[in-house]
């Protein structure tokens, strides 16, 4: 694949980083070379907050190289750029109406399909995200060895999917992470984020790379893919750094 891209986009869990913990060493370092040759992009069923407690903080940067760095939060349902602090540029927040429809809809669900909760969960199973919606099997700060073993091959989400379509269908439902699903607004989803970049940032979609560990169908990074973005799907934060020397070492 042609690596000379303008813009670089990055999934954060799973790709930049170790399900709900933050960058380590070697991508803190790495990271902030990559703002200096590209502009980049990082987009997350996470929240902003997350952002910052996972990936910002540990940059090893100074904050000018922010002006090359765009977020997009919860499935790009909110888009950050820094102007001095970082700032919204929007957010598609959800009615008070829409959640309680999702929340419910969560109940009916699970019924449907006898699905029981595990025994023991760590924090907020179903979370509200402002412009988002998360379900996790174990709760918000689950241990990562607990959560990649529940479902490796996304088929209990799938399924909880499925049964969710059946009630809110006007709606975006994507699995995510380890054991999380995503809702947002219909048209909301990581493809809507990549057109506010090529609108925003007026670069074409064949200058766009996007890196991401949920590329199969029904996965959260799924709809770049479909949108005719090259892609390159990675098993975790591993691969992503090998991805990142390569961009650093190609030739302008």
């Amino acid at each position: 694949m042609n690596l000379k891209k303008e813009l670089i986009v990055f999934d954060l869990d799973g790709t930049l980083n170790e399900s709900k913990l933050p960058i380590d060493e070697e991508m803190a370092i790495l990271f902030p070379k990559l703002l200096e040759k590209y502009k980049v992009s990082v987009t997350s069923g996470k929240g902003f907050d997350l952002f910052q407690n996972q990936f910002l903080k540990f940059l090893k940067c100074n904050k000018s190289l922010f002006n090359n760095l765009f977020l997009f939060p919860t499935c790009s349902t909110s888009f950050y750029i820094f102007k001095e602090d970082w700032i919204a540029v929007y957010k598609e927040i959800l009615t008070k109406e829409q959640k309680e429809k999702i929340f419910s809809s969560f109940k009916k669900a699970f019924n449907d399909i006898s699905y029981k909760h595990p025994e023991k969960t760590y924090g907020v199973v179903i979370e509200d995200r402002e412009t988002q919606v998360t379900f996790s099997a174990f709760g918000q700060i689950a241990p990562l060895e607990l959560k990649q073993s529940w479902d490796p091959d996304q088929k209990k989400r799938l399924e909880i999917v499925d049964a969710l379509k059946k009630y809110i269908p006007e709606f975006e439902i994507r699995v995510a992470g380890t054991t999380s699903i995503d809702i947002t607004k219909k048209g909301i989803d990581k493809a809507y984020g990549i057109k506010q970049m090529e609108k925003y940032l007026k670069i074409n979609l064949n200058k766009m790379l996007f890196i991401g560990d949920a590329l199969f169908e029904g996965g959260n990074d799924y709809p770049v893919k479909q949108l005719g973005v090259d892609c390159i799907q990675v098993s975790g934060p591993k691969e992503t750094k090998e991805l990142i020397k390569k961009l650093l070492e190609a030739n302008f």
